[in-house]
């Protein structure tokens, strides 16, 4: 089965300070349709004004990653973390047992647009952990780059999870390819640009999800940098 989430049917949000697409159900907007996917909870398309942000607030037993695609977003937390991640930047913070933590932006001049996304972790109050890393978007040129993974491996963000989460940028014409196993699940999310995977045209924040799926997925980019985030998580 192939589940297609575009782009204009996700939740719109605008606060003024926060324009924010919710491709599931979070916060005001509400879907019984679209709760998530697997483990996959979240995925908040976020542009925050310069000035705004989210004042300090609580989570616990989550596993929360932040991927930003332009400006600079800082972070603070309640266990002592602190700093300011920037585009082709990704947080890593696992809430464990309960953590406070605020997000605001990190210019006075530019917004911020991040990606928030919500896996649910396969650990319960673990303690709480943090980490960030940058992923030169060149070096994804045309190929599969790991963000994160289980427990950090090959080089990767960890995540306490049996989730990977890869990245990729294409240039038009560029094409890359991935095997789809029907033992797992896998969401694409185009960030940025435009995508062609067999016949469907696919712009930011479309998305596909696959569920029981064998195939070879094969992707093509239509825009001068497209880039793209596919979740692989349990069955």
């Amino acid at each position: 089965m192939i589940v297609e989430r575009p782009s204009g049917a996700r939740g719109d949000v605008d606060l003024g300070w926060l324009r924010s697409r919710h491709t599931f159900s979070f916060g005001h907007y509400y879907d019984p349709a679209w709760m998530g996917f697997g483990v996959l909870r979240v995925i908040n398309d976020d542009a925050v004004a310069p000035g705004g942000g989210f004042a300090p607030h609580r989570h616990a037993n989550m596993e929360i990653l932040s991927v930003v695609l332009s400006g600079a977003l800082a972070h603070k937390d309640s266990a002592g973390n602190e700093g300011v991640i920037r585009a082709g930047d990704v947080q890593w913070m696992s809430a464990g047992h309960g953590i406070e933590h605020s997000e605001y932006n990190g210019s006075g001049a530019e917004p911020v647009h991040f990606l928030q996304i919500w896996v649910q972790p396969d650990r319960l109050n673990h303690q709480p952990a943090y980490a960030q890393k940058h992923f030169d978007p060149d070096a994804r040129r045309g190929r599969w780059v790991t963000l994160a993974a289980p427990d950090g491996e090959d080089g990767a963000l960890p995540i306490r999870q049996q989730a990977r989460l890869r990245a990729t940028r294409l240039q038009a014409g560029a094409a890359v390819e991935v095997v789809l196993e029907a033992s797992r699940r896998y969401w694409l999310h185009i960030a940025a640009g435009e995508v062609m995977q067999g016949e469907r045209r696919l712009g930011a924040g479309d998305a596909l999800g696959f569920v029981d799926e064998q195939l070879m997925l094969v992707l093509t980019g239509l825009a001068a940098a497209s880039d793209v985030l596919l979740f692989e998580l349990p069955a």
